[in-house]
Parts: C-alpha cells; sequence; structure tokens
C-alpha cells in the first residue's frame, strides 16, 4: 500500500513570506497535524546549523509550523541534540545561544529552544533495540516523552549517508553523544599521503586528539578515533577519507536502528522535508555551503520512509535525472538506509505523490 507524500514545489528566486504561504497550504491539505489535540505538547526536532552554516531550515517557516500546532491548542518546543565533534554545538548552552543567533526566538520561530543537557543522565533514556548492531540505544528522553513528534529536515547530502532526510534526523540527531559514538564506532578515517600538506586543520578539529602531525603529515590514532568524521569536514585537500572497509557501510545500518527505537510506541508524528538550498554536505558544516542543485520543494508525509524516498527521487528528476548525491559522494549507496527502514517496518518506499 502506498503512503501519500504531499509537496508543494519552490523555487529560489522566491521571497520568505510567499513560501510561508505555501508552507501552511501544506500543512493544512496534508492534514499531517490533525491527530494534535488540545493541550499536547509536541517536539519540533530540526537543526539549527553550526556557525557559518547557512543551509538549515529557516526560523521563519518554523513559524508557520508553531503557529499551526498552536491553532490546535498544543504547545511546542524546538530542539536538537549536542554533537560529537568541535563546535558551537557541542554542549547545551553554547548551542542554544548559537540557535537564538540564526533567529530562533520566539518572535521568529514561535518557539522556545531546548536542547537537553546529557550530562544530566536523568535526560537521557536507554531503549532496549533487537537490532543486527544496536542492543541498547541512548536517545533525549524529551523526544520519547512528548505527547507529539515532528521531524523538520534539511534535505541535503552527507559523506557518510549519501543524503540526509527524516530518517537521519531522527536517529542520529536524536540520539545523545553516547548514542552518536555508538553509530560512528568502526569508522575510522583514512589519510591520503600524498594529498596531505600537514596544515593540521584536522588535528585542530578532532574532539579527542587522536591526530597528529608527524614529518608534515597526518597520523591517526585509530585506537582513539571515535570515527565522527569532524577531519574530513575540516580538509580542504581531500586527504581525508572515510574507510569504507572498515565499518562505515554499517553506519547507516545503525542510524536506521535508532531512529526505530526514537519511534516505537509513538502515536503522533509528523513528518516534513525542506528541500531547499540542497547542499553536498549536512548542516553541521560551518561554512557556507553553496547548492549542488536547484531548489525543489517542502514535502510532508506520516511516513518517514516514503518521505525520504519521495524528496530524493523528485530532486533527482529536478537534477535532469541525475543523482547529485551520488555524484557528491560517490562511495555512499544513499538508497541503504530507504531498504533497511523499510525491512525494520519504518514505513514504505511506495508512494503517492500529491501536489499542492
Amino acid at each position: 500500500m502506498k503512503s501519500p507524500v504531499y509537496f508543494v514545489a519552490v523555487q529560489e528566486s522566491e521571497e520568505i513570506p510567499l513560501v510561508q504561504k505555501k508552507l501552511a497550504r501544506l500543512l493544512e491539505q496534508s492534514r499531517v497535524l490533525e491527530h494534535l489535540s488540545s493541550k499536547d505538547s509536541a517536539v519540533i526536532k530540526l537543526h539549527f546549523g553550526e556557525s557559518g552554516n547557512t543551509g538549515y531550515v529557516r526560523p521563519e517557516y518554523v513559524r508557520v509550523l508553531s503557529d499551526a500546532i498552536g491553532s490546535k491548542g498544543a504547545t511546542s518546543v524546538l530542539s536538537d541534540t549536542n554533537t560529537l565533534y568541535r563546535g558551537r554545538r557541542v554542549n547545551s548552552a553554547d548551542h542554544e545561544k548559537l540557535a537564538l543567533e540564526h533567529g530562533f526566538t520566539p518572535e521568529i520561530s514561535g518557539g522556545a529552544v531546548v536542547v537537553p543537557d546529557e550530562t544530566n543522565k536523568d535526560n537521557c533514556l536507554s531503549i532496549p533495540v533487537k537490532g543486527k548492531f544496536i542492543k541498547n540505544a541512548s536517545v533525549l528522553k524529551l523526544y520519547k516523552q512528548a505527547d507529539a513528534f515532528i521531524s523538520v529536515g534539511h534535505f541535503k547530502g552527507h559523506m557518510m549517508t549519501g543524503f540526509g532526510g527524516a530518517l537521519k534526523n531522527i536517529g542520529m540527531g536524536c540520539a545523545s553523544r553516547e548514542g552518536k559514538l555508538a553509530q560512528h564506532s568502526g569508522v575510522s578515517p583514512i589519510v591520503y599521503i600524498k594529498k596531505c600538506t600537514g596544515c593540521a586543520a584536522c588535528e585542530k578539529v578532532c574532539p579527542v586528539d587522536a591526530i597528529s602531525i608527524v614529518e608534515k603529515k597526518s597520523v591517526i590514532d585509530k585506537k582513539t578515533c571515535i570515527g565522527c568524521a569532524s577531519c574530513i569536514a575540516a580538509c580542504e585537500y581531500g586527504a581525508m577519507d572515510v574507510n569504507w572497509g572498515s565499518g562505515a557501510s554499517t553506519m547507516v545500518e545503525k542510524m536506521v536502528e535508532y531512529a526505530k527505537a526514537v519511534m516505537d510506541g509513538m502515536k503522533k508524528t509528523a513528518y516534513i522535508n525542506f528541500a531547499l538550498k540542497i547542499t553536498a554536505e549536512c548542516d553541521c558544516m560551518a561554512k557556507d555551503d553553496p547548492r549542488i542543485t536547484q531548489d525543489v520543494g517542502i514535502f510532508a508525509s506520516g511516513d518517514p520512509v516514503s518521505l525520504d524516498q519521495a524528496t530524493y527521487d523528485v530532486v533527482f528528476k529536478k537534477a535532469g535525472n541525475k543523482d547529485v548525491f551520488k555524484i557528491a559522494h560517490p562511495s555512499c549507496d544513499s538508497q541503504k538506509q530507504l531498504a533497511y527502514a523499510e525491512k525494520l517496518g519504518l514505513g514504505t518506499r511506495a508512494y503517492e505523490l500529491i501536489e499542492v
């Protein structure tokens, strides 16, 4: 049986008020929020963007969603989790401050920002998982305790998963730092010596000091490395890459198993993808990453698997039947996450696309 996926087209040249109107129409016609009722508490899971990044979903668009939730008599907060890598999102205080700087204030986005402090273990929850890789998933309790969970994802490329959409926003995005580490474990970057200039950019960003410069070349201590891939993102010379033979291929499945842990038992959910400013890398990049294809639009569904599949397919078609994510990350099989998610019962890849 096909899942309905609703879609509204958006062009890069369109002003914010027009996109807001289109999003409001999408929410109304898709009815993805119809299950909300008075006094429900909803958590909107999104990415506030790393410092210097501009690809994240605009707070003005989030305001439309916050207002729609409020019209149901429900309340909402905006939330994300802290990162493994060094940056301004590594702890809750700095993360929340950065979110406000990016415009996620109650006045602009319509909701308060909450980044749970996982140094307080009461904010974390261990969920048993009967997965191939994950036996207990460590997630932030906020996402499981809310009456409703709404995923707002920026659809873009990713160096390990091919693309990031709803499944990544949930599986990796709702995990504690312990959970993120569990998903990255086994992923050890490699150094292409001929490309390495010894600039030490990788050494500076490594959160566990696993990299040193020896004879003007980067050397990784694989016993210390946590596989966060910060060094790959920092290298401007292509000297760092994922070692796909040492666990990177299983990271996608670990991520999906985490998504299942988060989603199991949730009764009130909605999933929205913004295929706007589609970039090669995720919003964790501390830079203004350029577009790799034209803006496409906004998608909404009650099925995260159908949502990601439909978003991918429409981006592919709008790009002239080119897989822009495969071009950006030739070693990645971006469809693997969708196939595994369908296998685990998180949704179906079969969908009916409804343009509003």
